[in-house]
């Protein structure tokens, strides 16, 4: 990894790649460091990303994320012992991700103008959102669990990378981002289908958390993951000159649309 010092800070990458390590997730192992320099050795997860492996043979998908929901749920077991050295999930930051999708795509990109009604509606949703995500009990979060960030390993699959950005948050968040992934989707029955075997696997039930609670908590937390992610596609391409990501956000998005027949309060954003 070269991760230059004024662009990158690797002590977040080192000590929870440690961490991961020792709750039995096959992370990379940190080798040798060159902190003055911004380099570190890494064990090798080899180069075949599920993303890959489920563009090529789709009939790969069930046995992939059936690894990838084991290795999460053990994450969430083991990971109570190291949740509290992270930063918190909290309101400010859950809205800030929120303010994504408002600044980035629908003002700068869209040149939508927020009138003080519609922007009345907007924070309506955006109280919906935090809220939910708030209530939820609090886990070690990946933050970024998805089909580019899982690798295929033929033992102790999967591989996890990119996991420097972690925190303490909702139980739902990197469940969500691995089902209902902005780059791959699949049909809705697929995804219920892991969304339960998930909470057959968790601990969810000895938390006193009921399968209707989990999954309202599961939807409402995709839409926060949804906007937000729709937000940090358009700010890619107007700040960073990465326009590709704005191919990605009608599938992002598309997963709003999916739930606005249960959830009557998502029409106001207008999808």
């Amino acid at each position: 990894m070269d991760a230059p010092p004024d662009k990158e800070d690797c002590e977040p990458f080192i000590r929870i790649s440690g961490q991961l390590i020792d709750m039995g997730i096959n992370a990379p192992a940190v080798l040798a460091t060159d902190l003055e320099q911004g380099f570190l050795l890494l064990g090798d997860l080899g180069t075949v990303q599920y993303l890959d492996a489920l563009k090529n043979d789709p009939s790969c998908a069930e046995q992939l994320y059936r690894d990838a929901i084991d290795a999460l749920t053990r994450m969430h077991a083991t990971g109570s012992a190291h949740q509290s050295t992270l930063p918190p999930y909290d309101e400010q930051l859950l809205r800030f991700e929120l303010s994504l999708f408002h600044d980035w795509l629908c003002e700068k990109h869209l040149g939508y103008v927020f009138d003080d009604l519609s922007e009345q509606k907007w924070q309506a949703v955006c109280d919906v959102l935090v809220e939910n995500a708030l209530e939820q009990p609090r886990v070690f979060v990946h933050r970024d669990y998805h089909s580019r960030n899982l690798m295929v390993r033929t033992e102790d699959n999967p591989g996890v990378i990119d996991f420097q950005d972690a925190v303490e948050g909702p139980y739902t968040y990197d469940l969500v981002s691995l089902v209902k992934d902005c780059y791959i989707k699949w049909p809705r029955d697929r995804i219920e289908a892991w969304r339960d075997y998930f909470f057959s696997q968790s601990s969810l039930q000895a938390t006193g958390v009921t399968e209707q609670e989990f999954r309202k908590h599961f939807d409402l937390m995709g839409v926060q993951r949804h906007l937000k992610a729709a937000g940090i596609f358009a700010r890619l391409n107007h700040r960073d000159g990465k326009p590709d990501y704005m191919l990605d956000i009608p599938r992002t998005l598309s997963y709003v649309q999916d739930l606005v027949a249960d959830y009557p309060l998502l029409s106001e954003l207008g999808l």
